[in-house]
């Protein structure tokens, strides 16, 4: 029995080791977008151990307090590392194509997103930079299309997918969002905060049926003009995590 917990702990402990070795990669991908980044961190962890100390001088056991207080404050200037990598992240991708791919890959689980954009509309072949794309998740709360670039030609290029996904999975709510800037847009700094706001509708096993009749639906290499590469719009989600 004692073998067995054993051959089960050692996974887990190379995770930790794993997370562990990551962190100046992380460190210095953030501090690139974020060069004040390791004051912010510095000065969360001296705030949280200080305010154990002081407290544990108030009770007269500030060195226990100290202890307790230490990874605390560790683990106070990873989240600051995690949140301000997030924040200057999307700042650096905010109106580049592709951005909407690099703010779903910060969604946490229970999503099923497309690495690429299920549909494109460039007006010259490699022009991928300027195209309108549509974007495509699903969640419990139904399916997603996200639209960038060019509004008018994204509003036609959505009213086709809208279609599409209602032909392929009738009854399922779909709902449309746009990236950008103007009124009737999304910032990419919140489309996930805004996806995941979304009323739930559908269990599990509706969001496999789902996803399963979504991927019988064409793929965009299909419908774009020639010399134009889906591949070209996809960001690159290692850097935008920061790891």
């Amino acid at each position: 029995m004692a073998s067995k917990d054993t051959a089960a702990a050692a996974p887990e402990k190379k995770k930790r080791f794993a997370a562990l070795r990551q962190i100046p990669t992380v460190y210095k991908a953030v501090k690139g977008f974020d060069p004040q980044i390791g004051w912010w961190m510095l000065g969360v962890f001296l705030l949280i151990l200080g305010l154990f100390v002081g407290i544990g001088f108030l009770i007269n056991h500030p060195i226990y307090l100290g202890f307790i207080g230490f990874p605390i404050a560790a683990m106070g200037a990873m989240i600051t590392l995690s949140r301000r990598g997030e924040r200057a992240a999307f700042g650096a991708m905010a109106g580049k194509a592709g951005q909407t791919i690099g703010a779903l890959s910060m969604l946490r689980r229970g999503w099923y997103y497309d690495q690429e954009p299920v549909a494109a509309d460039a007006a010259r072949p490699q022009e991928i930079a300027n195209a309108a794309m549509i974007f495509r998740a699903l969640g419990k709360a139904g399916v997603v299309l996200i639209g960038e670039g060019p509004l008018p030609r994204a509003k036609r290029l959505m009213e086709k997918e809208v279609k599409k996904v209602n032909r392929v999975a009738p009854g399922v709510p779909v709902h449309s969002l746009y990236v950008g800037e103007g009124e009737e847009q999304v910032d990419v700094k919140k489309l996930t905060r805004t996806l995941t706001k979304l009323k739930p509708v559908l269990t599990n096993d509706e969001m496999s049926a789902v996803n399963r009749r979504l991927k019988s639906l064409p793929s965009i290499r299909q419908g774009l003009p020639a010399g134009v590469d889906p591949t070209k719009a996809r960001m690159d989600r290692r850097q935008l995590r920061g790891r």
